[in-house]
Order: structure tokens, then C-alpha cells, then sequence
């Protein structure tokens, strides 16, 4: 994995490389190998991967008791066996990093088998081949979205928009236009639904891994049921949408890829009009999230316009 960090070797009687051995199981041949130990960077909590030497495999741990994110108020024991669950539940479903354990005593550590990979991003860089793996995304969201169908809560769509608009501390008088713009999409139909589904809620770049033509989604800590699907449609469209607009300064080169994406996902072009629609409102969304990150007050004003101009948008212009 590119720009990781040897830190350590762990040896027979270290507690955490007995348990990671005896979690793995029959995976390795040798339970008295040395583990070597691989810093990973930006990450929303610290997070390592253990090779098992002379084993030719790997995991990973992500330590949420143990956060270097924005998000520090949690409870990270609860945390860890909601995002194993989730990653139980859906294993059968699509390819992700498989679960192994978790384990609460070792600051909350969540055990994934190691997946390798070039991410997503690495394509938004050079575009070779984008259209490709952008149709892999938009299949793999289908394939979740629809095995997971549950009750619709629209109102838990409009807290969460509103709750990163508190994290953001927006000046008075931007959070009043925000709230009365949100107001306008309340009591449109445009985001309604007849059910929910379970969304991944993290569609970055770089949580999408291609193995050869396999395509592995990672990190499902922040996924979450009863959600519009068009919410992870939204979030890729907005990662696209801010790369070729603030990255390669022309974000109207965002606008085929967006559009291929979406009708991808889609059964037919009714559906595909109907989630354009409603995707101003997700990418929006998507924008403000990046916002969130300490990417200097430029960049965060360049997402907020990006958002607002997205909540006035009429959904459909540029994707036909």
C-alpha cells in the first residue's frame, strides 16, 4: 500500500499478535511468525496493517478508540460492532475487505483481511479507463442498494444535512439562506421514495479498490439503513465534480463522467430522470462534507459556492 509506515516487528507473546494469529486462523501455516507492523496515513482513526511474515497474507486493524479525525465525541466500543456488523451483513452481497474480529480490550480494534488495490482515485487522476471503473462503482452501489431495500426515512435525509451544517459553523447569514433553500426541497417530491435501502455513506475515491477487473468497497463505519439511494450517487458526483473543478480546474470535464455514472446505475431512463432530480441535493451534500476537512479557507469556499449552486439546481441540465 502506497505511502505506508513501517513502525514496528511483533514476536510470539506480544497480546495483540497472539490474538491477531489465533483471529486469522487457518489463514497462516506458521502461528509462531513474526508480524510486521505498516503505518497507514489519513485515516479517520489510526489504522494499521500486520503482515504475517513468510505468509503472503496481511490485515488490517482500525483503532476507534484511538481517533485522528474531525470526529472525536463517540462511542467507539459501539462504533466497532456496528461497522462489523454491517460488514457481516453485506460480506454476501458485494466484495469488500472480509471481517475477521473485533475486539474491544485492544482500544477497539476492527480486523479486516488486507485488500490490494489501486483506488478509484488513482483513475479520477490520469482518466484512463474512468468510464470503466465508474461503471464497476455504480454496479456495486446497485447490488447493495437493492439487496438491502428497508423503510424510507426522509426526515433522517434532513437532519443529517442539517447536522453538517452545524459542524460547519456557518456565518448566520449563509446558514438562513441554507435552511430556507433545504426548506424548498422538504416540500418538493423530488427526493421522495417508496423505500430505503442501506447506503455505503462514503463513496471517497479512495474506498473503492480494483484488483485486476474486481472491484472491493472498504470502510463502512458511517453506512447507515433507511437512506435515499441517489445519497451515494450524490457523494461520487460531488467527489468528481470538486476533482476536475478545483484539482484540474474545469469542472465541466466532471459532467460526462457524472452523467455515464448515473445511468449506469439506472434501469431505464425513467430512473435514470428521476435520480437526477434528485442528485443536487446529495451532491450538495457531498460538497459540504469536504468542506468539513481542513483543506484551507479557499478550498472550503470553493465547496460551500459548489453546494449552494447545487441546492438551485434543476437536477437535470447537463446529464440527458
Amino acid at each position: 500500500m502506497p505511502h505506508e509506515k513501517y513502525v514496528a516487528k511483533l514476536r510470539p507473546g506480544n497480546a495483540f499478535r497472539d490474538w491477531l494469529v489465533d483471529a486469522v486462523g487457518d489463514e497462516i501455516r506458521d502461528d509462531r511468525c513474526k508480524v510486521r507492523v505498516f503505518k497507514l496515513p489519513k485515516a479517520s482513526h489510526n489504522v494499521c496493517r500486520y503482515e504475517f511474515d513468510g505468509q503472503d497474507y496481511s490485515v488490517v486493524a482500525k483503532f476507534y478508540a484511538e481517533p485522528t479525525g474531525w470526529k472525536r465525541h463517540y462511542d467507539p466500543q459501539e462504533a466497532m460492532v456496528q461497522e462489523y456488523g454491517t460488514l457481516k451483513a453485506i460480506e454476501r452481497i458485494i466484495d469488500i475487505a472480509r471481517p475477521i474480529a473485533a475486539e474491544q480490550k485492544f482500544s477497539c480494534a476492527l480486523v479486516t483481511e488486507y485488500v490490494k488495490g489501486r483506488p478509484l482515485y488513482d483513475y479520477m487522476k490520469n482518466e484512463d479507463g474512468l468510464y470503466d471503473r465508474l461503471t464497476a462503482v455504480a454496479y456495486t452501489l446497485r447490488r447493495l442498494h437493492d439487496e438491502t431495500r428497508t423503510a424510507y426515512l426522509k426526515e433522517e435525509e434532513f437532519s443529517r444535512f442539517h447536522k453538517i451544517l452545524d459542524q460547519l459553523r456557518l456565518d448566520r447569514g449563509l446558514r438562513e439562506k441554507y435552511d430556507k433553500m433545504l426548506g424548498r426541497w422538504w416540500y418538493s417530491t423530488r427526493i421522495d421514495r417508496s423505500y430505503g435501502c442501506m447506503i455505503h455513506n462514503d463513496c471517497n475515491p479512495v474506498n473503492y479498490l480494483f484488483n485486476r477487473d474486481k472491484i472491493y468497497a472498504i470502510d463502512f463505519e458511517s453506512a447507515w439503513n433507511h437512506a435515499n439511494c441517489v445519497h451515494d450517487l450524490g457523494v461520487v458526483a460531488a467527489e468528481l465534480k470538486y476533482h476536475f473543478g478545483w484539482v484540474k480546474g474545469n469542472d465541466q470535464k466532471a459532467e460526462p463522467y457524472i452523467g455515464h455514472f448515473l445511468w449506469r446505475y439506472s434501469h431505464g431512463q425513467d430512473e435514470f430522470e428521476r435520480i437526477a432530480e434528485a442528485l443536487p441535493f446529495f451532491m450538495s451534500l457531498g460538497l459540504l462534507r469536504m468542506a468539513r476537512l481542513r483543506l484551507g479557507s479557499n478550498r472550503r469556499s470553493y465547496l460551500i459556492r459548489q453546494s449552494k449552486a447545487c441546492l438551485k439546481a434543476d437536477g437535470l441540465n447537463g446529464y440527458r
